[in-house]
């Protein structure tokens, strides 16, 4: 999948996308835009401003849209060579979007290791993406 499909919003430092596994629906990222690899403790005073209002502001429209009963974050970057967080919403029961039903089999545990292969129609994932994006 063209990863550009899934962009919400851009900012100055960071950029928001859609995670294309949609496990735990609405899950995000937030994606540095400088491109060296850099570890998280060493952003500077500027990057760390904006991404805390980022975080702020996809937490809120995460929690208007799919009212989550909590949020988990991570910032790992064992695969992916690019300073990023993870948004990752956390269910206690079901949630329906677009007639899907989205259960989070893992609540109460780690986020991981969750089903990878979970995939939803391409028009539905846009669908999630385009109510993000109002949402911010």
């Amino acid at each position: 999948m063209d990863f550009e499909k899934l962009k919400i919003k851009d900012y100055k430092k960071w950029s928001v996308y859609l995670h294309q596994n949609q496990y735990y629906l609405g899950r995000a990222y937030i994606w540095a835009k400088r491109e060296d690899d850099i570890d998280f403790m060493q952003i500077s005073f500027q990057e760390s401003e904006e991404l805390f209002d980022i975080g702020r502001a996809v937490n809120k429209a995460l929690s208007d849209l799919f009212q989550p009963d909590l949020m988990n974050y991570a910032i790992l970057g064992n695969v992916t060579n690019r300073l990023h967080v993870h948004v990752i919403p956390r269910y206690k029961s079901p949630r329906i979007f677009s007639g899907i039903k989205f259960v989070d089999e893992r609540w109460g545990k780690n986020y991981a290791p969750y089903n990878y292969d979970f995939k939803i129609p391409e028009p539905i994932l846009l669908e999630i993406r385009d109510a993000v994006k109002e949402k911010l």
